[in-house]
């Protein structure tokens, strides 16, 4: 038994690795040449556009419901309002260049596209609510333009790389970034993601939430209640929505999960509570909560206007990539994960 949970997990993995290696390297791109104080600058102002900037800006950035604390209260002390930052703690965790590039290894084309517009379309609903109940509240007054940015990223290295850094050094700080601390924040979470799944491959048998579960609003409510408790990160979300889609859940079901699961935790709600206020916290979990069931259900009617059947598409795919490609990519992976480890121990 355990023999094979390990080569579930393995072959998850293996899967997988490519498109998380090519999402590190991406984020570690958008870290080294998008500035924090770019953003922060665009989100001030109460009006739709600055929710808008908010989703927008978050959707491709790579951190989790915890890494984005620091950059959503430092965008607000900034001047962004409540809404954009309500926007920004939404879209960010919910999805990112990584997990949209595990999304399309594990899942297939149609949910690569409909997660960030999800999480986009949640964003903005609770931005905007955000905004309509602290219509009576005064802004903060922004920082000044010569104000020293906040670092805005949730991790501990240093924003100072000089006062003119070149591009290489960009570069190789993006890289630095992406290949070292985020691998520390997210590969421990992304291998215990990746032994779920080997888990539920193994253990639950086919067909299983079809049998057992049913369809409809029922298993879009238990993923709900599943998802916004629980501490997962948008890309170790991914391989166990990929296993439980494989044992009959529905294709809406598992974008609740995707959903919900990586947006909220009790230190993201603690948070909003402190600095955003309750009817901001209420709002955002509100709009998580009825916009993850909504598109949910939207996502099932479009699998089935299209009469697709995602369990047999992901069945039925083939390999993507040479399998080599995808073990030389797991070790890789596995030997960064393990360096990270050694060095926070040292």
């Amino acid at each position: 038994m355990m023999l094979q949970i390990l080569a579930e997990s393995w072959h998850v993995l293996v899967e997988a690795a490519p498109y998380v290696l090519l999402g590190f390297f991406v984020a570690g791109v958008l870290k080294a040449f998008v500035p924090d104080s770019f953003m922060a600058r665009h989100l001030g102002g109460k009006g739709t556009t600055s929710v808008f900037k908010a989703a927008m800006f978050g959707i491709p950035l790579p951190l989790c419901s915890c890494g984005v604390l620091p950059a959503a209260m430092g965008m607000r002390k900034q001047g962004a309002s409540k809404g954009a930052a309500t926007a920004f703690m939404i879209s960010t965790p919910e999805t990112g260049v990584d997990s949209i590039a595990v999304t399309y290894a594990l899942l297939d084309p149609i949910m690569t596209v409909v997660r960030p517009v999800s999480a986009f379309v949640t964003s903005m609903v609770a931005g905007g609510l955000v905004n309509i109940g602290d219509k009576g509240d005064e802004q903060e007054p922004a920082a000044s333009p010569d104000a020293e940015p906040a670092c805005g990223c949730g991790c501990s290295e240093s924003c100072d790389m000089g006062s003119n850094p070149s591009r290489m050094e960009r570069l190789r700080s993006g890289m630095d970034y992406a290949f070292g601390e985020m691998i520390a924040d997210i590969g421990k979470w992304l291998l215990i993601g990746v032994v779920i799944a080997g888990l539920i491959g193994t253990l639950i048998p086919d067909s299983f939430f079809r049998e057992y579960v049913g369809q409809g609003f029922m298993p879009l409510l238990i993923m709900l209640a599943v998802g916004l408790p629980l501490y997962v990160c948008a890309t170790a979300s991914t391989p166990i929505a990929a296993s439980l889609v494989l044992k009959g859940l529905s294709p809406g079901a598992a974008l609740v999960f995707l959903l919900a699961g990586p947006a909220t935790n009790g230190a993201t709600l603690t948070v909003m509570f402190k600095v955003l206020g309750q009817r901001a916290a209420v709002a955002y979990l509100v709009a998580i909560a009825v916009c993850s069931v909504a598109l949910g259900w939207l996502t099932d009617r479009l699998y089935a206007a299209l009469d697709l059947d995602i369990t047999a598409v992901l069945s039925g795919a083939e390999e993507a990539l040479p399998e080599w490609v995808g073990v030389a990519s797991a070790l890789v992976l596995l030997a960064l994960i393990v360096r990270t480890f050694l060095v926070r121990r040292s």
